[in-house]
């Protein structure tokens, strides 16, 4: 059993990895002949992103990670 310390300690980790993490803030969904793609914006930066790397982005990858290069807006 854990003691309470290293059960505040963990607790202290986890709201930090939380903290730490990127938000990623879905701007615009298209649906179109079954494939999904969002607009996502993280950190100030948008990108155009498939179900897959949005679900990677929400993971806690960063889009340098990914690869992703900025959404160009028309």
């Amino acid at each position: 059993m854990a003691s309470p310390v290293a059960r505040e300690k963990s607790r202290r980790a986890a709201v930090k990895k939380a903290l730490d993490r990127h938000k990623v803030y879905v701007t615009a969904q298209s649906f179109s002949g079954g494939t999904y793609s969002a607009r996502v914006l993280v950190n100030g930066e948008a990108y155009w992103v498939d179900e897959f790397r949005l679900s990677q982005l929400r993971q806690g990858l960063t889009p340098a990670e990914l690869e992703l290069t900025p959404a160009t807006d028309d």
